[in-house]
């Protein structure tokens, strides 16, 4: 479990320092430029660790049920080396998927200027700034991309369907006390990611507007990777036991 949080870590670390330095520093100095290279390279790393994010806590899904459901089997369906692999699995897949979203985005003609209302480089308003027919492939390219992850949500749905079932069945509270705390956590994660994201990308368009696209935009790539290492650290009893006693 912490091998994969070591790696979802560095995710959220990757997507802030992606899109935050770059906006504090327009910000800063008044301006709103960002170079084209320095757009590709943007929207290519953003991609990259959004992906892999969302691969890890796919691996992390299964991570649970082996352990709840199958818990005789882990030292053999989720050892050190299977471990490993399915990291650098989720990696490599991140890279090919950016690769390929940057490469077919940025090889597209841009016809409508170079000014994007949003705090980073995204695909939704680099497609707004192509020609009318051109940015079909992208499109294509994206609901193949919506079609895989809504077959990954229904994964993590039937994971943690079975998971409940299994730790409502336990004679022992705290058995059932351990297995929540353990859960509870990556299942907060999981919700605050699928969800912020969906609705950026899936929203009607009669509700778009650049203040609603924006804070869409800071509420998917900024918020889950800030919130990801306290929702996970709430589980260090010292860590909660100090928040509460400021809270009160």
């Amino acid at each position: 479990m912490f091998f994969f949080l070591l790696n979802l870590a560095l995710t959220d670390l990757g997507c802030i320092c992606t899109t935050v330095p770059k906006a504090m520093h327009n910000s800063l100095w008044d301006t709103r430029n960002i170079s084209y290279t320095g757009c590709a390279a943007q929207l290519f790393f953003f991609m990259f660790f959004i992906s892999a994010e969302f691969c890890l806590l796919i691996i992390m899904c299964y991570d649970r049920y082996v352990s709840i459901c199958k818990p005789l089997h882990y030292g053999t369906l989720l050892g050190s080396r299977a471990c490993a692999h399915m990291a650098a699995a989720a990696w490599a897949s991140a890279f090919l998927y950016s690769l390929l979203h940057t490469a077919n985005t940025f090889s597209l003609p841009l016809c409508h200027g170079n000014g994007l209302d949003q705090f980073f480089c995204e695909i939704p308003q680099i497609l707004k700034l192509s020609c009318c027919k051109s940015y079909l492939r992208e499109i294509g390219f994206m609901a193949v991309s919506v079609c895989l992850a809504l077959g990954c949500f229904v994964f993590i749905v039937f994971s943690y369907v079975q998971i409940f079932r299994v730790v409502l069945r336990m004679p022992s509270e705290q058995g059932r006390h351990k297995a929540f705390s353990t859960c509870l956590p990556h299942l907060a994660v999981v919700s605050l990611f699928f969800f912020t994201t969906s609705f950026a990308y899936v929203k009607p368009p009669s509700i778009s507007s650049p203040s609603l696209d924006l804070a869409l935009s800071v509420l998917y790539s900024v918020v889950p990777p800030a919130l990801n290492p306290l929702i996970y650290s709430l589980r260090n009893q010292e860590l909660k036991a100090a928040v509460w006693a400021l809270m009160s």
